[in-house]
């Protein structure tokens, strides 16, 4: 077979159908829980002024530095496809005004995002990520339902006994600043010994070298200074908390004080679903509190937490653990005819079956008995329809079982009342349709 002459580009793919049926569950899912949570659908643009991502992500940050897909337009204003999904949701809570709102404001989103980072099993520089924000609330008890609604997710998909919950606190902002000089006393005089990314952050962002996953970096990293002797006694009990109500809650987690997430907006609490197999290079996701963030991009001082996590690395782990999503795209009903008497009958009678909310397919070309049936089959239909003049003439209509092999002549008459009870009596009008 010849190579096609177009190919979608390095990094990006298709979601063919089949796929489709694993992105529809897991956006069912994640609905489910954020609507019975209390949050609010929210969509940001494709791309923002760059000043957005270079501001609230870091630009020692390896998204700012290395990942992001930057343009520019015909005026010259440079732009950048969005990387991530709270700098731009943060944006619009403070251009929208919904500091006025009732708090904590509470917006989920599920949305494509871009990175030029290298391609792997996974991971692609077209990705899509579902996400909570939670904004205007510092109660470490947040934090613990944040995680569980990422938990509960993880269960309703299938994965969670595939991944671990790593759990970190990375202190206040005051913490961090005393923390940073003790690391750049410590690393100070073994650069040698620092891969060149590393050597790079360690005056800009020398807590970025405590998950660098090259070898001679995580043996230097493992005896490096400790966070939590910095951390205050405020910070101290906030992540004292935050584990007793996981532990209510009946979240399991494995405390990981290297774990700092990559990006400069990040406080206190931060959190990660690893692989039990891959360990950090699969993550699934991770989130963590930004109580800074707001202020840094010019509102008031206010708390607020969130996490993330990319649909086409959970669904890798879906397929993996052999997770099968319904599929609502099934053919229930296949109304084949022949002759032109008989097109006329089945062109109602197929807008009917669908009107009632029966995934229905009509052959209405010039094919033979033989070939629709051999459609039917292909397109593993549970029940055909067969219309010829004959029977247009009598009135009645073969049903066909395609499971059973067996059929039955009947009157047409009521016909779609009978496909219906066939069904389970699950086919539901349009109207009905809208209010699922």
């Amino acid at each position: 077979m010849s190579q096609p002459k177009y190919q979608s580009p390095k990094g990006v793919h298709d979601i063919l159908p089949d796929d489709h049926l694993y992105f529809s569950f897991v956006k069912k899912v994640v609905r489910h829980h954020c609507r019975r949570a209390g949050f609010r659908r929210i969509s940001t643009p494709i791309f923002e002024n760059i000043e957005l991502f270079n501001r609230s992500i870091g630009d020692t940050s390896d998204i700012v530095e290395k990942e992001m897909f930057v343009f520019e337009s015909k005026s010259g204003k440079k732009f950048a496809l969005k990387p991530e999904g709270t700098a731009g949701v943060v944006r619009a809570y403070l251009e929208h005004g919904m500091q006025q709102l009732p708090k904590p404001v509470e917006l989920y989103y599920i949305e494509p995002h871009f990175r030029y980072n290298r391609p792997q099993k996974g991971r692609y520089r077209q990705f899509h990520q579902f996400g909570i924000e939670l904004i205007g609330e510092s109660d470490p008890a947040i934090d613990a339902q944040i995680i569980y609604i990422a938990h509960r997710i993880n269960q309703d998909l299938g994965i969670a006994d595939r991944l671990t919950l790593q759990l970190n606190t990375i202190g206040s902002q005051e913490d961090r600043k005393q923390y940073k000089e003790d690391l750049i006393n410590y690393y100070t005089g073994k650069e040698r010994s620092l891969c060149e990314d590393c050597k790079r952050r360690l005056h800009d962002n020398p807590m970025r070298l405590l998950d660098c996953k090259k070898e001679d970096c995580q043996i230097l990293a493992s005896m490096a200074p400790k966070l939590e002797t910095v951390l205050s006694a405020e910070s101290k009990e906030h992540f004292d908390l935050v584990k007793e109500y996981l532990d209510e809650l009946g979240v399991s987690y494995e405390l990981n004080p290297m774990l700092v997430r990559g990006l400069d907006y990040y406080t206190h609490t931060v959190f990660e679903f690893w692989s039990k197999h891959e360990g950090a290079q699969n993550a699934t996701g991770g989130g963590g509190r930004y109580d800074g963030l707001i202020e840094e991009m010019g509102g008031q001082a206010t708390p607020a937490i969130g996490f993330a996590a990319g649909m086409e690395r959970t669904i890798e782990y879906m397929k993996e653990a052999g997770i099968r999503p319904p599929n609502k795209d099934k053919v229930a009903v296949f109304v084949a005819q022949l002759g032109l008497v008989a097109k006329r009958k089945a062109l109602p009678l197929i807008n009917e079956l669908r009107d009632r909310g029966i995934n229905t397919v009509g052959a209405v070309g010039k094919s033979s008995m033989k070939a629709q049936m051999s459609l039917a089959d292909r397109l593993d239909a549970r029940y055909s329809l067969i219309l010829g003049e004959v029977e247009v003439r009598e009135g009645t209509i073969i049903l066909r079982d395609m499971e059973r092999g067996s059929q039955e002549t009947i009157p047409i008459e009521g016909i779609v009342d009978k496909m219906t009870e066939l069904l389970g009596g699950k086919a539901l009008s349009d109207k009905r349709l809208w209010e699922e």
